[in-house]
């Protein structure tokens, strides 16, 4: 089950994992089902309904799914799967335009202090990883994340828009900004990422003093009441895979970080996440 339409990132993912497993011979077949809407959750619906105690049912998930499950408030949530690994993370950019007079990720945190319904920035979707990127960002300098200024655009409407001024930043994938880089239309201020990105010639916000680390994340999980022998088999086929080299051209082909991890950690890793975007989400006032 690929929880998403046809053609983009999340799909990609699940379709270039499991064609690796096949190269590695860690699976003979596989069919995809792709259920697009409401931000994974018609997917994570049918699947729930329809794949329970099949242990050879598997799930894409992410972290689109999990904020829209707390935003929608469904009734149906990934706890209701059974969690085999996370995948892959794609780190954002937070980028300005390039006659901007912010030259520093500072300069742009401290407007926001001073003026944070002045600064208009550009993302996805409200409760997107973008959007609370944005409010991690913010609340490193105390500034009330209902008072934040997000522009919502869909696809790369954000690039007329940032260059022309209408937006103050962006923040969106910095492989995605980095052709934009390139070309001299935008500066990159910072990414999200733990250590610097290969290739992108920007700090990470932690280098720069702001304890945020952030990415868009993707895993795998199991049909509701997958047996424990199941899980453990698929848990020791997903652990094999990350070592192979079919793995890292799946990663190469996407420009994706590897972020593999399985088992207990990632049960850990799901808590965690769980409980981070309930409370900044609700911080924002997008739950009422």
């Amino acid at each position: 089950m690929i929880p998403a339409s046809p053609g983009g990132g999340w799909d990609r993912t699940g379709r270039l994992t499991m064609q690796a497993m096949q190269k590695e011979k860690l699976i003979s077949s596989v069919q995809f089902t792709n259920r697009g809407g409401g931000g994974g959750v018609v997917g994570l619906t049918d699947f729930v309904r329809n794949a329970k105690g099949d242990d050879s049912a598997l799930m894409f998930t992410g972290v689109i799914m999990l904020s829209s499950v707390i935003t929608s408030k469904s009734p149906v949530t990934i706890d209701q799967t059974t969690p085999l690994a996370l995948l892959t993370l794609e780190y954002l950019g937070i980028a300005v335009p390039a006659n901007s007079p912010f030259k520093t990720i500072a300069d742009l945190a401290n407007a926001l202090k001073q003026d944070p319904s002045g600064l208009t920035v550009g993302g996805s979707a409200v409760g997107s990883v973008e959007h609370l990127a944005l409010a991690l960002l913010a609340r490193a300098r105390d500034v009330p994340l209902a008072k934040l200024n997000f522009v919502t655009f869909s696809g790369n409407e954000y690039v007329p828009a940032l260059v022309s001024g209408k937006l103050k930043a962006v923040i969106s994938g910095a492989s995605e900004l980095q052709p934009l880089v390139q070309a001299g239309r935008i500066r990159m201020l910072a990414t999200t990422a733990d250590s610097k990105l290969p290739g992108i010639d920007a700090p990470t916000l932690k280098e720069s003093g702001f304890d945020v680390v952030i990415g868009n994340w993707r895993g795998v999980t199991g049909a509701p009441g997958m047996s424990a022998k199941a899980r453990s088999e698929w848990v020791s086929k997903l652990d094999t895979l990350s070592k192979s080299a079919s793995w890292k051209d799946a990663l190469a082909a996407q420009g994706l970080q590897d972020a593999y991890m399985s088992g207990p950690a990632f049960d850990r890793f799901l808590a965690t996440e769980k409980t981070r975007w309930q409370t900044t989400l609700g911080d924002l006032g997008v739950l009422n």
